[in-house]
C-alpha cells in the first residue's frame, strides 16, 4: 500500500469509525475502483453494509474479501451476516470451512455453537461451545450460552455447572442468577432455587409499579423478609401471569397465619375468584385509593415461598382443591352448556405469545378428540388465538365457552362442570389443577421448569397429567397418543 493509498484508507476508516457511513462508503469504493483486490477494504465495506442491515451487499463484499484472503476474521464476519439474516445453515457451513481452512480462535467456535443451536444441531452446538471455552475458559458469554443450551436440553445439572462458572467470572449478573434458579427448580431444589429466583426481572418491575401506585406508603413500608409480622398488615401483589398467581395462591392460607391482616392485589381478572375463595383476605381491585389503604410490609407474590422459608416438600403444599367455584356459577353453566349425558371436554390451544410461541398448538391437532364416542367438545380459548375457533367449528360439533368468561370466577364455574380439560401450558391448566379437576397439559419438547424432570406425574396438582411433545413429534401425533389413552381409560 503506497503512501497515497494508505492516506485514503486511513481517511475512509476514520469516517467509518466516526459513524459517517455515507462518506466512508464513498471513500471505500474509490479505493476499490483503483484496487479491486484490496481485501481489507472489501471486508470493511461489507461490515459497513452489515451495520445498515444490508445483508446482501455485506455478503457480496465480505465474500470477495475471502476470495483474496482466507482470513479467519473475514469468515467470522461473513458468518455474522448469515446469523443476522437467520440463515443458520449457511453460517454453519462457512464457519466449518473456516475451521478446515485456517487457524481459528475463540470467536469462530462461539459463533459456530450459536449457529448450530439455532440450526437444531444441539450436540454439535455443545461441542463448539466446549471448544470455545477450551480456548478462553473465562468467557462469560460462552459459559452462559452453553448453560442455556443445557437448560434447553433438559440437562439442569450441567446448566447449573456452567451458570455457576458464569458467576465466578461475574458474581453480580442478575440474568445468570435468575436462570440458575430455573436450573435448581427443574431438579426440585427449591430451597436453593428460590433464593436465586429473587433476581427475576418481573419482581423488580412489580416493586417499581407499587412505588408508582402507593408512593407514600411504600416509603414507610419495607419489603417483608420473613420476620415476625403477627401484629402487622401485609400487602402482596401480582407479577407475571395468571397461571403463576393461581399456582401460588396455595400459599395464601400460610400468609394469613403469619400476619394480622392480609391485603392481596391480583390481576383484575382474578380478583373475584380470590374473593370467593379467601373471604378473610382483603382482595384489592387494580387501583385502590392510597388514602384509604394502609399496610406495614409488602412483598411481590412470587417471593412468598422464599420468604416463608418453605423446604423442598412444603413447596408443593395443597396439591388440589384449594380453589372452588361458587354454586350460582356452577348452576349457570350446568343449565346453559352442560345439561347432557356426554363426557364433556374443554380444549385450549394458545396462551400469551408475547413470552413464548412454542406452547401454541395448531387447532387441527384436536381432530382425534372428535372421534371419541359419547364426547362433547367445548372451546375455552380466550383472547389471542380465539379466531382459530372457526376452523374447528366449520368441521366439528364444538361449543364456544369463552364468550361467557367475564373473569376467572366464571371460568371456574365452567370448569367444575367439565369432565376433562385438555390444553397447552396455560392458566386454564393451573385453574383446573387448583380445583382438582382432571386435566391433561400438552407440553412442548422444551417445557417450563415447573414440570420438573419426571413428567410421569405432576408435583403441583394431583388431578393433572402431563403429555410432552417428542423431539420430532407433531402436535397431531401427540394428540393421537392422548386420544388413545382416553379410549383405554374409558
Amino acid at each position: 500500500m503506497d503512501i497515497s493509498e494508505k492516506e485514503k484508507f486511513d481517511t475512509a476508516f476514520k469516517l467509518h469509525r466516526e459513524g459517517k457511513t455515507a462518506e466512508a462508503e464513498k471513500a471505500y469504493i474509490e479505493i476499490l475502483n483503483t484496487k479491486p483486490d484490496n481485501y481489507e477494504v472489501l471486508n470493511l465495506l461489507g461490515l459497513l453494509y452489515l451495520s445498515q442491515n444490508k445483508q446482501k451487499e455485506a455478503e457480496e463484499y465480505i465474500t470477495k474479501a475471502l476470495s483474496f484472503n482466507k482470513n479467519s476474521y473475514f469468515y467470522e464476519n461473513l458468518a455474522r451476516v448469515y446469523i443476522q439474516e437467520k440463515s443458520f445453515d449457511k453460517a454453519c457451513k462457512i464457519l466449518e470451512e473456516a475451521i478446515n481452512t485456517c487457524n481459528c480462535g475463540f470467536e469462530i467456535y462461539f459463533l459456530l455453537g450459536l449457529s448450530y443451536k439455532n440450526n437444531i444441531q444441539y450436540e454439535e452446538a455443545e461441542n463448539a461451545y466446549l471448544k470455545a471455552l477450551e480456548i478462553n475458559p473465562k468467557s462469560e458469554k460462552a459459559c452462559f450460552n452453553l448453560a442455556s443450551l443445557y437448560l434447553f436440553l433438559n440437562k439442569p445439572e450441567k446448566a447449573i455447572e456452567y451458570f455457576t462458572k458464569c458467576l465466578e467470572i461475574n458474581p453480580n449478573d442478575k440474568e445468570v442468577l435468575y436462570f440458575l434458579s430455573l436450573g435448581y427448580f427443574r431438579i426440585k431444589d427449591y430451597e436453593t432455587g428460590t433464593k436465586y429466583f429473587e433476581n427475576r426481572l418481573c419482581r423488580s418491575t412489580a416493586i417499581t409499579s407499587q412505588k408508582v401506585t402507593y408512593p407514600n406508603l411504600i416509603k414507610k413500608a419495607h419489603l417483608w423478609q420473613g420476620e415476625d409480622i403477627s401484629d402487622k398488615t401485609l400487602y402482596t401483589y401480582y407479577e407475571a401471569g395468571f397461571g403463576d398467581m393461581i399456582m401460588f395462591a396455595r400459599y395464601i392460607p400460610e400468609l394469613q397465619k403469619r400476619c394480622k391482616k392480609l391485603l392481596i392485589k391480583p390481576q383484575k381478572e382474578l380478583s373475584q375468584l380470590f374473593r370467593d375463595n379467601f373471604p378473610d383476605v382483603e382482595v384489592m381491585d387494580l387501583f385502590y385509593d392510597e388514602a384509604n389503604t394502609d399496610f406495614d410490609v409488602h412483598i411481590p407474590f412470587l417471593s412468598v415461598p422464599y420468604v416463608l422459608g418453605l423446604n423442598n416438600e412444603e413447596i408443593f403444599m395443597h396439591h388440589d382443591r384449594y380453589l372452588k367455584a361458587t354454586p350460582d356459577k356452577i348452576k349457570y353453566y350446568k343449565e346453559k352448556f352442560f345439561n347432557n349425558d356426554k363426557f364433556n371436554i374443554a380444549v385450549k390451544w394458545q396462551g400469551n405469545t408475547y413470552y413464548e410461541t412454542d406452547r401454541v398448538i395448531n387447532v387441527d391437532a384436536f381432530a382425534p378428540l372428535f372421534e371419541l364416542p359419547n364426547v362433547k367438545i367445548f372451546s375455552a380459548q380466550t383472547f389471542e388465538g380465539a379466531e382459530e375457533y372457526e376452523k374447528l367449528a366449520s368441521k366439528y360439533d364444538i361449543t364456544d365457552l369463552s364468550k361467557s368468561f367475564k373473569d376467572f370466577s366464571y371460568t371456574a364455574g365452567a370448569v367444575e362442570n367439565l369432565d376433562l380439560i385438555i390444553c397447552n401450558d396455560t392458566s386454564l391448566a393451573h385453574l383446573a389443577g387448583a380445583m382438582g379437576k382432571p386435566c391433561i397439559i400438552l407440553l412442548p419438547y422444551q417445557y417450563n421448569w415447573r414440570w420438573h424432570m419426571d413428567i410421569t406425574h405432576c408435583d403441583w396438582y394431583d388431578s393433572v397429567k402431563l403429555f410432552r411433545l417428542g423431539k420430532k413429534e407433531s402436535w397431531n401425533e401427540l394428540m393421537q397418543r392422548v386420544a388413545e389413552s382416553l379410549r383405554a381409560a374409558r
